[in-house]
């Protein structure tokens, strides 16, 4: 299996921008079909952000965050990365890394298998 680890959220104003990262315990990302990247704001349903197929570097967005945010992998390293600018008010939720073992569709949180502890993004207006 694999274990995951994220960082680099925190609290930033409008049109800013962070990066997060996410870093495999234990066994590498190269062990997974694909990585990806889901929100959770209070009281909402989580969504699908972001997603990168590890073998091929194929990358998916939700509608939401594209043309904004940028997924990306270093395979040296082991750890995925979500780079977000143009940040909005309405981007602000729990931020997790996911790995899926299986191939298949990557925009729904069901067909992954492993999940981060999640790292807190707050965009202030």
């Amino acid at each position: 299996q694999v274990q995951l680890v994220e960082s680099g959220g925190g609290l930033v104003q409008a049109g800013g921008s962070l990066r997060l990262s996410c870093a495999a315990s234990g066994r590498t990302f190269s062990s997974s079909y694909a990585m990806g990247w889901f929100r959770q704001a209070p009281g909402k349903e989580r969504e699908f952000v972001a997603a990168i197929i590890w073998s091929t570097g194929n990358t998916y967005y939700s509608d939401s965050v594209k043309g904004r945010f940028t997924i990306s992998r270093d395979n040296a390293k082991n750890t995925v990365y979500l780079q977000m600018s143009a940040l909005k008010p309405e981007d602000t939720a729990v931020y997790y890394c996911a790995a899926k073992r299986r191939v298949g569709p990557v925009r729904t949180a069901n067909t992954y298998d492993y999940w981060g502890q999640g790292t807190q993004v707050t965009v202030s207006s």
